[in-house]
């Protein structure tokens, strides 16, 4: 049985689902229908992101500025929504579910720490001696454990399909590869294949990431005056782009500017992945989603300029925007609050919260220390950026105790 709606062959046809952990008896399952009562499988997926907590948190955790640094810099949130709606419109194009792509892109940062990267790195630098931290394992935890909103099981009890997309949306998993423990044990569970690709459909999700951050990031720098647009004409696609503008409307101020350029970005990355993927599809023949995760490489790709010219802004964004000395002070900052919490939390657990003192196995203060540090570094990482800050204060500030 296939959807009510003209999917490509090659795509991941919501009736064919290999299901959810826990069977719900979902109607989705074996019913193409979109109604409100029979959603489809991939249909309730996207919902239950969107309504999780870890969802809404996104709204005040750090992409590359701290929120009260401005309110229209871009957050996880807004970032998020953004990818789903590239990877939900380039999927239309080319007859892709756009269901569990959209799903999938709105998943794939809900294990972020506050403070973006700089709150992962020292995270991970604490968790060391525990196993380390990756907010792409942290997102897996998030939907098969830490969100306890459901009578029935823990976490979001999400498809094959979708929990495929995100464990693997960077690509296949090697033997070489340090595979989390979880992904070890999700797949021991549901049988992922790790060393295959995943669907068209992940690997859509995975590059819609990849326009977004740097189409957008241009947007950020150059309104937080990070550097000038004199700064950025000799780039590749930029440099094009913004001659464009100033050949179809002349001189306009910044804000038109900075948005003519985001738009056209996106546009022509868009478009060298479409023509180039189409080429792709065709080329391996494709008559089934199967065929997409045994390919000998990626099927949904950039062309060769296009992915040089996308690693050299890239570069570009890394050394005067994520590396710039103002950025550079921030991440200073949120690095020593992330360190605070996690020492003193390892010292006394008994100062977490109440809820976060009781694990399957009892008492946290009774347990050895990596369960410890995993319970607060899931914690830490759950919080929002303000939140953390707040904490901190309550725990380091000498004065009254912050309600």
């Amino acid at each position: 049985m296939t959807e009510d709606r003209a999917l490509a062959c090659y795509a991941c046809h919501a009736p064919q689902s290999r299901g959810r952990f826990v069977d719900e008896g979902d109607a989705a399952l074996s019913e193409g229908t979109t109604s409100w009562g029979a959603r489809t499988a991939y249909q309730r997926d996207r919902d239950r992101i969107l309504h999780s907590g870890a969802f809404r948190r996104l709204k005040h955790k750090t992409q590359v500025f701290v929120y009260h640094e401005g309110d229209y810099f871009r957050t996880r949130l807004t970032h998020s929504l953004e990818v789903a709606q590239i990877a939900r419109s380039m999927s239309r194009s080319l007859r892709l579910n756009d269901d569990l792509a959209e799903a999938v892109a709105l998943a794939h940062d809900l294990g972020h720490t506050p403070f973006g990267h700089a709150g992962e790195d020292a995270l991970d630098r604490l968790m060391q001696p525990f196993g380390g931290f990756d907010h792409n394992e942290q997102t897996v935890r998030v939907l098969t454990s830490l969100e306890r909103r459901y009578a029935g099981f823990n976490g979001l009890n999400l498809t094959w399909e979708t929990l495929e997309g995100v464990v693997k949306h960077n690509g296949p998993l090697t033997k070489n590869d340090n595979i989390p423990d979880n992904f070890k044990e999700l797949d021991a569970n549901m049988s992922l294949d790790l060393t295959s690709y995943p669907s068209a459909e992940a690997q859509l999700a995975n590059l819609s990431d990849d326009i977004a951050y740097l189409s957008h990031d241009f947007d950020d720098a150059l309104r937080a005056d990070l550097f000038r647009l004199d700064a950025i004409r000799d780039l590749p696609q930029v440099g094009k782009a913004l001659r464009d503008i100033d050949f179809k409307h002349g001189q306009l101020d910044m804000t038109r500017t900075t948005h003519e350029l985001v738009r056209r970005l996106i546009s022509v990355f868009v478009e060298d992945l479409l023509a180039t993927s189409s080429v792709n599809l065709a080329a391996i023949d494709a008559k089934h989603s199967d065929d997409i995760r045994t390919a000998s490489s990626a099927v949904i790709a950039f062309s060769e300029p296009m992915a040089r010219d996308l690693e050299i802004l890239r570069d570009f964004l890394f050394t005067n925007m994520w590396r710039h000395y103002k950025v550079n002070r921030m991440t200073s900052k949120a690095k020593r609050v992330v360190t605070d919490l996690f020492n003193l939390f390892m010292s006394e657990p008994n100062t977490l919260p109440n809820e976060w003192q009781e694990t399957k196995q009892g008492a946290l203060t009774d347990q050895k220390p990596e369960i410890i540090a995993r319970v607060i570094a899931d914690y830490i990482a759950s919080m929002t950026d303000r939140y953390a800050i707040l904490e901190h204060e309550r725990l380091f500030d000498l004065g009254p105790i912050l309600r």
